[in-house]
């Protein structure tokens, strides 16, 4: 991972909350607060909260005495998360780093992130951060990407860019979203935090955008995929997202387009 694979401002939060959520986030969203609501907890942790799909899922979910905080690194998509999010007494949401955690331990019954561990610079760091902060018994609830070639749409996006940028392609969807997916190296790394009960499940589900162009705009301008298009080329940013549209048109037709996604769900026990 490099540094601007975690800078979300400007323009990305609204077009990633806008485009991207609907398209391949609010399905495994409703999966992952479903898990958490039947835990019943009382005190729930969300790291890299984003712009709060989680967030909303599980606060349609939980009961009235369950209290949530959910956090994210990035206060711009705090900031939309929670306009999003309609006045709930039982969410606090709060800007903090998952590799340094601004909780006291044993606080939390469970802890939630959706997609978000890809991005922690240091994998065992942020786990152990869960771990502590997690109550004996508690449990780490989190979902990642599978490799790049089992997702449709975002597959589909880095070989056009690499067409277009073929001496210095933009890698940053194969490098972090779908870079972290080997499922024993997530066992091993949670282990080494001190989690002993792991268990992983591999989630598919239908990836769904109304134009190739929104698909393309959702992954071109609406992540930090825009960063290193807009380094190679500062002027090129339309031109990069055409292109991503029109290799998404050719594989999925016009309209409204479907693709795979898949996903490994992970609960951990502390």
């Amino acid at each position: 991972m490099v540094a601007t694979d975690k800078v979300f401002t400007g323009a990305i939060p609204d077009i990633y909350d806008r485009l991207m959520v609907p398209m391949i986030f609010e399905p495994y969203a409703r999966d992952l607060a479903e898990r958490v609501a039947e835990l019943k907890p009382h005190r729930v942790l969300e790291i890299a909260a984003g712009t709060g799909v989680l967030t909303r899922a599980m606060a349609s979910r939980l009961n009235a005495e369950t209290r949530i905080v959910a956090s994210d690194l990035n206060q711009p998509m705090l900031d939309l998360a929670r306009s999003r999010q309609h006045e709930d007494g039982r969410i606090v949401w709060q800007q903090a780093d998952a590799l340094a955690l601004p909780f006291e331990p044993q606080m939390f019954d469970v802890v939630a992130c959706q997609f978000g561990v890809m991005f922690f610079p240091d994998k065992v760091q942020g786990y152990k951060e869960a771990h502590r902060v997690l109550k004996p018994g508690g449990y780490y609830l989190f979902n990642v990407w599978d490799k790049l070639a089992t997702n449709d749409f975002p597959h589909v996006v880095t070989m056009a860019l690499e067409g277009l940028f073929p001496d210095d392609p933009p890698r940053f969807l194969a490098r972090t979203p779908h870079g972290y997916w080997d499922q024993k190296a997530i066992r091993d790394e949670l282990s080494a935090a001190g989690f002993a009960s792991i268990t992983i499940e591999t989630v598919d589900q239908t990836s769904r955008a109304n134009s190739a162009r929104d698909a393309a705009t959702a992954f071109c301008q609406g992540t930090p995929l825009r960063n290193e298009i807009e380094t190679r080329s500062p002027s090129g940013l339309e031109a990069a997202t055409e292109s991503a549209a029109q290799a998404l048109v050719q594989r999925f037709g016009s309209g409204l387009i479907e693709g795979r996604i898949r996903a490994h769900m992970v609960t951990a026990v502390r």
